[in-house]
């Protein structure tokens, strides 16, 4: 297994390697605090853990665990774990640095981590997988905590590998800490709104956006990635302001209907089906075709490494927004440039999540808990005024959202690193 600094420079062109691409691209706009910038592309620590359980026939299976905390300097870490069979240590390196900058983009008070284990959870029982999720919780307790990191669902992982989470820390520290965790049921120290937090702050940042470039969503075609949490709620959100779903892809296949797919109705197939293929609103296509639907808003809301330069090329959209983390590698940016394609970079597009999540843990913190309402409007406040932040540096330099998205945040997490020093 290769260390950390070993991936510092990559030759593929992979997720850390497209995060150290943007790093080198924001460095100009940094003034005076770029002499600190050597320390956004080096993980601060990064754990790998060997989690054995003891499957229901008795054999002994070993699986791989991580959890990296990119940089602490703005606060304790923060970001999701991931249960999935392609999870590698360079990927969770990737996803902790993008969720520095995500928290730093919106103003959390939190640095950036991530976690994930290489397994496939689909293959897992109930109990399978509760006894995974225990034993990783376990194997990884010296780096988390309420005040130190807190980890919460991503792909594959949900509320109930939360609350098992949460169990675990307290079993093994003697005491119930709600805060070690977010993303938990509500009946656990869980905060309304976090489950459609995602989806909601995808489509407060596109609707800011579609306004700022005169794209009207009264009838404006939507094409999305992935149909859960994130992309299944946004489709449902702009719909509901009048837009018109006209492609959907996941896992199971794609969908499209020029007229429009019923949002809620396949959201309710998707779950009960375990995916959108065989939705009776739709007519199927095949996957890469997905890519040439002509459509004005793309939601790509499933995992990284998606649009590269051909697929960028092909597009059809005017507005592109990242639901999913880092799916638009350097060059497929580059050409998305070129063709006055507007992406809203997954740092601020899909930052709803991790700011419920910190209402979540404020509210776990004071054991008073606010309304649906309260989180919302506190949410959109948070993303149209850090929306409009970003847009105003992006005028000001002429550099599209992204850049300066992460001048913004590499801005604030280098003035800290800055004013607290170098120990000893």
């Amino acid at each position: 297994m290769n260390s950390p600094l070993s991936y510092v420079h990559p030759t593929s062109d992979s997720a850390w390697g497209t995060y150290l691409s943007q790093i080198d691209r924001v460095v100009p706009y940094l003034g005076p605090l770029a002499r600190w910038a050597e320390t956004l592309r080096r993980p601060k620590r990064a754990l790998i853990v060997d989690v054995p359980i003891e499957l229901d026939d008795g054999t002994i299976a070993h699986y791989e665990g991580y959890r990296v905390q990119h940089n602490l300097s703005r606060g304790p870490g923060k970001g999701g774990v991931r249960f999935h069979p392609d999870v590698t240590l360079e990927e969770v390196m990737a996803l902790s640095a993008w969720m520095t900058i995500k928290n730093a983009a919106v103003n959390l008070p939190y640095g950036g981590a991530k976690g994930g284990v290489r397994v496939d959870p689909r293959r897992l029982s109930r109990g399978e997988l509760e006894r995974l999720t225990r034993r990783y919780t376990s194997e990884i307790g010296l780096l988390i905590g309420p005040t130190q990191d807190i980890p919460a669902p991503d792909v594959n992982t949900n509320g109930q590998i939360m609350a098992w989470m949460m169990d675990t820390y307290a079993v093994n520290t003697g005491h119930t800490a709600t805060g070690v965790v977010t993303g938990k049921p509500v009946h656990l120290g869980g905060s309304l709104g976090r489950v459609k937090a995602t989806g909601r702050g995808v489509f407060v940042t596109g609707r800011e956006a579609a306004r700022r470039i005169g794209l009207d969503l009264q009838g404006a075609r939507v094409a999305v990635q992935g149909y859960g949490n994130v992309g299944g709620v946004a489709a449902q959100l702009f719909a509901a302001a009048g837009a018109r779903l006209v492609a959907v892809q996941d896992h199971s296949g794609t969908l499209h209907r020029e007229a429009g797919i019923d949002a809620t109705a396949l959201a309710a197939h998707a779950q009960a089906q375990g995916g959108v293929a065989g939705f009776p609103g739709a007519s199927p296509l095949d996957d890469e075709a997905f890519w040439d639907t002509p459509c004005d808003i793309l939601i790509p809301a499933a995992l990284e490494g998606q649009i590269g330069a051909d697929r960028a090329a092909r597009l059809q959209a005017r507005l592109v927004l990242e639901g999913a983390n880092g799916p638009t590698v350097p060059e497929g940016d580059r050409v998305l440039g070129e063709r006055g394609v507007l992406v809203v970079p997954d740092v601020i597009c899909n930052a709803g999540g991790v700011t419920v999540s910190y209402f979540e843990w404020v509210q776990d913190f004071s054991s008073f808990f606010w309304t649906e309402d309260e989180i919302n409007a506190r949410l959109d406040k948070i993303m149209v005024e850090a929306l409009a932040r970003i847009w105003d540096v992006a005028d000001l330099h002429r550099i599209p959202l992204r850049t300066a998205a992460f001048a913004v945040a590499c801005e604030r997490i280098l003035m800290a690193r800055q004013d607290r020093g170098l120990y000893p």
